[in-house]
């Protein structure tokens, strides 16, 4: 058995009726040139002959009783892959839009906690031969970067499939451990908790106390340290200390997002759309202007929205907050199947009418927001989620969903994700990989999550909504794109025809 970790049992924590912990891709395919080539089982087989690699597959949740300490992964002695492996199909003509909304339904549902907490759909009817697989993946198994990894382990990288490495040890299911081990277990992991704490606490005011100067602060801290030093101290040690940095204090972004009509209560219902754009012209867009990647998605997410919600007479005189998404993965983890990410709030500049003035704030508010990140270290933050409680912090989930309060305290307006991808083909029982659409997941008081994928030479776009507070999510892509189109051409940069704006679809 493992067990999850505190910011992995968040992610359960949080659902709701209308807020489900799972992520998701749509993966587009080419079929081969094999006149019998049955997409179904051909995935099937896929992932058949790979499930020794795929861990997070086969394990199941093992709850402890009375939430006393955070749930565990046992292998699941019922383990059934066609339960997990479904098929469907859209109906003609097969448009992508047809492919959107079928995708948005199917992940409008919470997964079975009584069994592995993913689903995989084979969809049919796509038009020019292709067919597309929706990967639904529950949040406490996978974050942004292992989700990828996850990917690129269930396909091969030629067509010919490839050699899969062999399994060592033959699997084996886990004897469903009975209430009073769980009992046990979660008793000793409580007995554990407060030392650990007091530890955390200490280090994470000693690197506040650095990053704002605080000598008070800094020298409490290490008195406290010092009184715990000896076997105590090194069975407790909760990894590497940090360096002193001797930048200066960054300045805090906004934190109090305006409100804009997806900043609501949400319901359980979804709407995505789909697109795709040239990551070549992102590059030299970047290059041209002297600033990232990611700022150059963010800056067009801001002139997409301001567009989208001036049209509307709801754009707020304040710009909007985006939530982002950070890797914390430093490549040391002996776990990979976890979740590893934390978050940063920059300003969205969606209240500046200039498309390159709008890419140097979003440059300049990233930078302050990473400045203040690394002051203190995203590891401490996702320790903190081994402390509460898991029963007291379920309790105030659920209350927290009932009051609606993410409603009226949430701390942005949207989530504006960026996550880098293969860069070399994939494919899936000979069928060739197109497009690797994100499918992201919201959350109360934030209706919207704009997920952006690389994969080869593209930027695959996954905008998903809720369907009552923006049920025409696919307009706000087409101005985002158009924004994407403006600073291209504001910087000098030549676009591929078809590439980018309203008229291109995967």
């Amino acid at each position: 058995m493992k067990q999850l970790s505190g910011l992995d049992a968040t992610f359960l924590h949080l659902e709701t009726s209308a807020q489900f912990g799972h992520v998701s891709s749509l993966s587009v395919y080419t079929r081969p040139d094999t006149p019998d080539y049955r997409p179904y089982d051909a995935w099937r087989s896929q992932l058949q002959q790979r499930l020794h690699l795929l861990e997070p597959l086969r394990r199941r949740l093992a709850e402890v009783p009375l939430g006393l300490d955070h749930p565990y992964w046992v292998a699941d002695a019922a383990f059934d892959l066609d339960f997990h492996v479904r098929h469907t199909a859209v109906p003609p003509p097969g448009t992508d839009d047809q492919l959107a909304a079928l995708a948005g339904r199917l992940v409008s549902r919470p997964l079975d906690r009584r069994k592995p907490l993913w689903l995989s759909y084979v969809i049919e009817g796509l038009a020019d031969r292709r067919f597309a697989v929706l990967t639904i993946v529950h949040h406490a198994t996978i974050d942004g970067a292992s989700g990828v990894e996850l990917m690129t382990l269930m396909l091969d990288d030629s067509p010919d499939g490839g050699t899969v490495p062999p399994e060592g040890d033959p699997w084996t299911p886990e004897r469903p451990p009975g209430d009073l081990e769980m009992l046990a277990r979660g008793a000793l992991g409580l007995a554990r908790k407060p030392a650990r704490g007091v530890l955390l606490a200490t280090r994470t005011a000693r690197e506040i106390g650095r990053a704002t100067r605080n000598p008070v602060l800094v020298r409490a801290a290490n008195d406290v340290r010092r009184s715990l030093r000896g076997p105590l101290g090194t069975v407790l040690n909760l990894g590497r200390t940090r360096p002193e940095e001797p930048d200066r204090p960054a300045s805090l972004p906004s934190v109090r997002p305006p409100r804009t009509p997806f900043n609501g209560p949400i319901t359980p219902h979804r709407k995505l759309a789909i697109r795709s754009t040239s990551l070549d012209v992102v590059r030299q867009v970047k290059s041209a202007l002297g600033v990232t990647v990611n700022d150059v998605v963010m800056a067009a997410c801001a002139g997409g929205l301001r567009t989208f919600l001036d049209r509307r007479g709801a754009l707020p005189a304040d710009p909007l907050v985006a939530l982002v998404p950070v890797s914390v993965r430093t490549g040391e983890e002996t776990d990979r199947w976890t979740n590893r990410v934390s978050m940063l709030s920059a300003v969205l500049p969606t209240d500046e009418p200039d498309p390159v003035r709008r890419v140097r704030r979003v440059h300049e508010s990233m930078a302050s927001s990473k400045e203040l990140f690394s002051a203190l270290p995203a590891e401490r933050l996702t320790d903190f989620a081994e402390f509460p409680p898991p029963a007291v912090f379920a309790r105030a989930m659920r209350l927290s969903a009932r009051l609606r309060l993410g409603s009226r305290l949430s701390p942005g307006n949207l989530v504006i994700s960026n996550v880098p991808g293969p860069r070399t083909p994939l494919y899936a029982a000979g069928a060739r990989l197109e497009h690797y659409f994100p499918v992201s997941t919201i959350i109360e008081g934030q209706g919207l999550n704009i997920t952006v994928q690389s994969y080869l030479d593209r930027l695959d776009w996954g905008l998903v909504s809720c369907a009552e507070l923006l049920p025409d999510v696919d307009v706000l892509l087409a101005d985002v794109l158009d924004e994407l189109d403006a600073l291209a051409a504001a910087a000098g940069v030549s676009r591929p025809a078809g590439v980018g704006g309203r008229a291109r679809t995967p």
